[in-house]
């Protein structure tokens, strides 16, 4: 299965960017002016305008799958670097990276906020500054931790000789 969806997946591209070229274009409006222009030698009948149509139907039926699937793909490769590029900007809000998964609903509830934020200068500056103290709060705490773990280290390091010592004393005593 994996293998059909990975073949799918090379056609529709390929496809995708073949029908997108300029000759393309051109050879589907030469098309259209050899139909148009053979009209008179069929007599317009129904079946030169059911050759049309129908080659015309089955062409963008097929293309609506390629074009979405390529689209899909896109779409997703944007949001993925997008999530990269939120997660690794400092002072970026997470909880923005995966928005794509959320209802119509909460999307417009976010744009809605947004356009307040965006309005109002005094609240862009205090979400600043908290977003600035919560980044101070993080870089003092990650200090703490690191502080606590040299700490820990330096006493094991103090501890490990004397834990020694009194080991080798413990077995002179079982020796004698």
């Amino acid at each position: 299965m994996a293998t059909m969806k990975n073949k799918f997946r090379i056609a529709a591209n390929r496809i995708s960017a073949w029908t997108g070229t300029a000759t393309v274009f051109l050879g589907a409006v030469l098309i259209i002016i050899v139909w148009a222009i053979t009209g008179p030698a069929f007599h317009y009948s129904d079946t030169w305008q059911l050759v049309i149509n129908t080659s015309t139907t089955i062409v963008t039926f097929l293309m609506v799958f390629l074009i979405q699937n390529t689209q899909n793909r896109d779409t997703k490769a944007v949001q993925l670097k997008l999530d990269e590029l939120i997660r690794a900007t400092k002072g970026a809000r997470n909880t923005f990276a995966g928005l794509e998964d959320l209802t119509d609903e909460e999307i417009q509830q976010l744009d809605k906020e947004f356009k307040v934020l965006g309005q109002n200068p005094s609240t862009v500056r205090a979400l600043n500054k908290l977003r600035d103290q919560i980044a101070e709060e993080k870089a003092r705490r990650s200090g703490i931790a690191s502080a606590a773990s040299r700490m820990l280290q330096h006493t094991l390091t103090i501890a490990e000789p004397a834990a020694v010592a009194v080991e080798e004393k413990s077995d002179d005593n079982h020796k004698k």
